[in-house]
């Protein structure tokens, strides 16, 4: 059997997990590093010092030579530093990982992004191993690396990644969450879990292709480009047969992910032409987010090598569906409940409503910095449009779980449906069961059986950041009940009250039907909801004065780690709007409008040769006129975006970031609609760049 069917035996055989220290520490140390995983507790130095070094002979016999603290700082991307295994000895070295090495690590901090937390001159960072992921071996070419993962914190302490405060989330919803278990009689559970199942979407595009379009090399996405006569309009890519090329890359994919322990489990077409999705199983969150971040990272790597491009930008191609993740969450006890579980009678099941008024008080509470958290400059091409959810917050239930809020708040006795036997009407064919909810697939926020799935998450983000907030709001409303609940001397009068009472209060943030539609738009204003339809429009959020309170009260952001990370996003998206500025300045003005001029020159001569010839010459004439009226526009709309971004990159800070919104992007939009017009005018071989047909079908 060949390593590529053979999945039992390559599964997870680069990482460093309970099989690999269970055979190669010795048992009171395993048992001790096991219990603080479980409890969180501090690790012992023999302990570490014991780990470090089974974890590096294993390294070694992997074909390792150096290893790395593999972190997330704040620019949304992975990063690390690469230290050899030898420590010299006398006139020669050994192999060493000691435990002080393996627990900390020191990068430099003011190199990544911290919001004024390190200044130039403070270097100093400290990267922290987090016992509760897996080390594992990276593979890039013949060089493995055995990668850490950490979380990285600055030297006065503050976070400067995703993971510490999805860690710090982690626990207060795990806090917060046993405490209602308790309230119900439940003195087994000791933890409480979020769960994430993230799936990624993405494009994959022909690397030759690629390499002639400035745009995508130095954004990610077009910047110019106009709709070839086949789109996704005939609904043929979706789940359709997967094309030879791509099937090997995604099998290669696969590979790469179950060696590294992810269990990569679907993948099949997506909607538009070339964009392709894969979805693991679940994992605790920050495991999760470790993974998704190396999915994105393995899937580029890999792409590379079936001379592909990997495209995560969420919205690589206008005129065509863009790219997110489907942020499945979920909370699971250590004695395996699934707490969002309604069960076969959900309005009797009294620990779910409680559950599920909670997140729909805190989804209503803290919808703006909900829609934060998915908030990046790619997103803001692709929420509202007619193929991601709206950039209003709301949830879906269905119609079984709306029915049974709509009894409790109105105080109803009525029987709520349940869940029913489906006939297909084909007598060869089986009866199945309905699910108690069907799909929204435009709900940013759906209940979806024993799940809420966020579906606003950007493709290129770090999932980090959803599941923070998640994590937060979610264990902030839990403590407020709890502390209800445990005064009460009636437990369940004060349950039943309390869940009315929030469900009505909470009610407006739930609508099951089309997302899409203008109507929604303006029941939505109706209701009360924001509707935040930028990156800056959603990232005052973080500072304001209740999102502060929410993630002190809970110990997972203080007041200046939110600052910092405002700071962080708005000085983001300026940059990354200037790079995309530039390139359409550097585009337009270096090849589009010089290839269009020589063009017109072309066609001037072809009107002089027809009437020297005595012929009518008005067809050229006419085109010659289309072409110079386009052309003069797009000059124009060239200069004022040059003008523009020399003003733009003066400012700083939230007015900046704004002046980018506000002006510097419409410009470019201007800039690229004659530009477009000009694609479809010119003659194709005078074109400098691959239109979206040669990179969208040429795959």
């Amino acid at each position: 059997m060949s390593e590529q069917t053979d999945i039992p035996s390559i599964y997870a055989s680069n990482v460093f997990g309970d099989g690999e220290m269970r055979a190669r520490l010795p048992r009171a140390i395993y048992k001790s590093l096991k219990n603080s995983m479980a409890s969180g507790t501090q690790l012992e130095p023999e302990v570490a010092d014991a780990t470090a070094c089974a974890m590096k002979e294993w390294a070694i016999q992997k074909g390792a030579t150096h290893y790395t603290h593999w972190f997330q700082p704040l620019n949304g991307t992975t990063a690390e530093k690469h230290d050899s295994f030898i420590s010299p000895q006398g006139d020669g070295v050994i192999m060493e990982l000691r435990g002080k090495e393996l627990i900390k690590g020191e990068p430099d901090a003011s190199s990544f992004p911290s919001g004024g937390i390190r200044a130039t001159f403070e270097a100093r960072g400290y990267t922290v191993w987090d016992i509760t992921s897996p080390a594992f071996i990276y593979e890039s070419g013949s060089t493995k690396t055995l990668c850490i993962p950490t979380a990285f914190c600055a030297y006065t302490g503050e976070a400067l990644d995703k993971k510490t405060p999805l860690l710090r989330s982690m626990e207060a919803i795990s806090n917060q969450a046993v405490r209602i278990c308790r309230l119900f009689g439940d003195q087994q559970t000791t933890k409480v879990t979020a769960s994430v199942g993230p799936e990624q979407e993405y494009f994959i595009v022909d690397r030759e292709t690629y390499l002639k379009r400035k745009d995508l090399i130095f954004t990610g996405r077009t910047l110019f480009g106009a709709m070839p006569p086949k789109g996704q309009e005939m609904e043929d890519h979706y789940f359709g047969a997967i094309k030879e090329r791509v099937g090997s890359y995604m099998r290669d994919v696969d590979v790469e992910l179950w060696k590294l322990g992810i269990p990569a489990k679907t993948e099949h077409n997506e909607t538009a032409p070339a964009q392709h999705e894969l979805a693991p199983i679940y994992n605790t969150a920050n495991v999760a987010a470790d993974e998704n971040m190396l999915v994105m990272n393995v899937m580029k790597k890999v792409a590379l090598r079936h001379g592909l491009v990997c495209l995560l930008h969420e919205k690589p191609f206008a005129g065509v569906n863009g790219s997110g993740k489907h942020n499945n969450w979920s909370l699971t006890t250590d004695t395996g409940k699934n707490l969002l579980s309604p069960g076969k009678e959900p309005q009797k099941n009294g620990m779910f409503l409680l559950m599920l008024a909670a997140v729909m008080k805190a989804v209503d509470d803290h919808a703006g910095l909900l829609r934060m958290s998915a908030a990046n400059p790619g997103n803001d091409h692709r929420l509202g449009a007619n193929e991601a959810p709206p950039a209003i917050i709301s949830m879906f239930l269905g119609d079984q779980l709306t029915a049974v809020v709509e009894h409790i708040i109105t105080g109803s006795d009525e029987s709520v449906p349940e869940d029913s036997i489906l006939g297909i009407g084909v007598s060869t064919l089986p009866f199945i069961r309905r699910d108690a909810t069907d799909r929204n697939r435009t709900s940013p926020f759906a209940f979806t059986g024993n799940k809420f799935e966020f579906r606003m998450v950007p493709s290129s983000g770090c999932i980090a950041d959803a599941n923070i907030v998640l994590n937060t709001m979610v264990a902030d409303v839990l403590e407020s009940f709890s502390d209800e609940l445990e005064k009460a001397e009636n437990f369940d009068e004060a349950l039943m009250a309390l869940i009315r009472r929030e469900m009505t209060a909470h009610q407006r943030i739930l609508f099951n039907g089309n997302g899409y539609t203008d109507e929604w738009c303006q029941e939505a204003a109706r209701r009360g909801l924001p509707n935040m339809r930028s990156m800056v429009d959603a990232i005052p959020e973080l500072t304001k004065r209740e999102s502060a309170e929410l993630f002190e009260r809970q110990g997972v952001y203080t007041e200046k780690e939110l600052r910092a990370r405002a700071d962080v996003e708005y000085e983001m998206y300026s940059k990354t709007i200037n790079i995309e500025a530039l390139t359409m300045i550097d585009m337009a003005g270096k090849d589009i409008i010089p290839a269009v001029v020589r063009y017109t020159g072309t066609i001037a001569s072809a009107v002089n040769a027809v009437e020297a010839a005595g012929a009518d010459a008005s067809v050229q004439k006419e085109l010659l006129t289309r072409v110079n009226v386009l052309l003069r526009q797009a000059s124009t709309a060239l200069a004022d975006l040059k003008v523009k971004q020399e003003t733009a990159v003066k400012m700083t800070g939230e007015a900046q970031a704004h002046y980018y919104h506000d002006e510097v992007f419409p410009a470019m939009e201007i800039l690229r609609a004659p530009v477009d017009h000009l694609e479809m005018v010119c003659d194709s071989k005078i074109w400098p760049m691959p239109t979206y047909g040669e990179l969208l079908f040429n795959v």
